[in-house]
């Protein structure tokens, strides 16, 4: 089966470079309209699907609710499909964080795993964002649509493509409101399609 992941439109916090993790500053206006542009791309290459699934962050709730107003979808909320906590990192600046704690940043960007803010690590999230997906695979449909977070995608992405955990550090961040394609079982794991932006009209990073 396929799995659709998207992930949300912009958010304040997008805009201000601030850390977000399990916090949420909503979407923008332009985020709104990256929501409405997905769920009229997704309508023409998935269809209507009569259920989807969100995290229940706001910010990715608010983004599946688009497709819902336009399909009369049911959203199903689930908490392992939140991106990762950065505990008390939440609400800051990039910048902020990197002047004070300069040595867990540069390790995190370096690939290594520490756990930020006191939240959880990269492999706490695949281990949760994966459990979610086996037991999607599980449903029997075809094709399954997911809201969610950059983080989120990153780390199923890495599950999907057999990579050592957490592996997130080899996929590219995703940008707000793309999609990313992954197969689950049959011939095996598999990414189809990673960070497919949307098409031209609502500018994205």
């Amino acid at each position: 089966m396929q799995v659709i992941m998207v992930r949300h439109g912009e958010s304040h916090w997008n805009v201000e470079q601030r850390y977000q993790g399990q916090a949420d500053s909503g979407l923008t206006e332009r985020g709104r309209a990256q929501a409405a542009q997905a769920a009229r791309t997704l309508v023409e290459e998935v269809g209507r699907m009569e259920t989807v699934w969100s995290s229940d962050l706001p910010r990715a709730r608010d983004t599946a609710q688009a497709y819902a107003d336009l399909t009369g979808a049911t959203v199903v909320e689930d908490k392992r499909l939140r991106e990762i906590s950065v505990g008390d990192w939440s609400g800051r600046t990039l910048e902020e964080v990197a002047a004070e704690l300069p040595e867990v940043v540069a390790a995190s960007k370096a690939g290594l795993d520490p756990r930020r803010g006191g939240g959880e690590t990269f492999v706490e999230q695949r281990a949760r964002v994966s459990e979610c997906l086996e037991e999607l695979a599980q449903t029997g449909l075809d094709q399954v649509l997911v809201f969610t977070h950059g983080g989120s995608i990153q780390v199923g992405a890495a599950y999907a493509a057999g990579l050592p955990s957490p592996g997130h550090h080899s996929m590219a961040p995703a940008s707000n409101c793309s999609r990313t394609v992954l197969r689950l079982g049959g011939v095996g794991h598999a990414v189809v399609r990673y960070n497919v932006p949307l098409p031209g009209g609502v500018e994205t990073y």
